[in-house]
């Protein structure tokens, strides 16, 4: 994991200026229509990079209140510094398999290509389940590649999903997967709801 945040720290200050950047707004405009939030919704971003969706979502969602969680402090830094929401986001650094959060916390956690690079799948979803109100829902942002299971790109490679595997990661935590929609390409939208 070590040599993947040195990956991104490298990366952190030109990652919005690559197609990166145009990629990511298609997605995360996509995404909004899929989205259901409460009134004074409290959000998490796992794997927050600059912090684009929590800035699309804060001014979507005026009362919205939320926390972006990355492992890269370089990445967290640029989104710090873009934060035009100060008073509703905050930024913090560490390890999506052990999130130093309260129990039952937040109503929708997101995850933008970025569960692929988890290590620990059944560790993240666990803790995802652990920070979710009851009813609260996940949203997870992925690329699915029909026959690929892993790809040895960036430090410790890529891993990627089918619906079943995602569905059955859910069910293990007492997350139901509600269903999947195709947001661009090959991105596929997963979204849970916790029983």
């Amino acid at each position: 994991m070590n040599h993947k945040k040195q990956f991104f720290d490298r990366w952190a200050s030109s990652y919005d200026f690559l197609l990166t950047t145009v990629f990511y707004q298609a997605i995360h405009k996509r995404l909004l229509e899929y989205i259901d939030l409460p009134t004074q919704p409290t959000v998490l971003d796992l794997g927050c990079g600059t912090g684009l969706l929590l800035d699309r979502l804060a001014t979507q969602f005026p009362t919205l209140k939320g926390i972006g969680y990355d492992f890269s402090p370089q990445m967290l830094q640029q989104a710090r510094q873009r934060n035009k929401h100060k008073s509703q986001l905050i930024y913090l650094q560490g390890n999506t398999a052990d999130l130093p959060l309260a129990d039952t916390q937040f109503d929708a956690v997101f995850n933008t290509i970025s569960f692929l690079h988890y290590p620990e799948p059944e560790r993240v979803f666990s803790q995802i389940s652990r920070v979710l109100k009851l009813k609260g829902h996940y949203y997870l942002v992925d690329h699915m590649l029909r026959g690929l299971t892993y790809f040895p790109y960036s430090p410790d490679g890529l891993r990627f999903y089918n619906q079943q595997q995602r569905e059955e990661l859910g069910q293990k935590v007492g997350l139901n997967c509600l269903d999947h929609y195709y947001l661009l390409g090959t991105v596929v939208l997963s979204i849970f709801s916790k029983e």
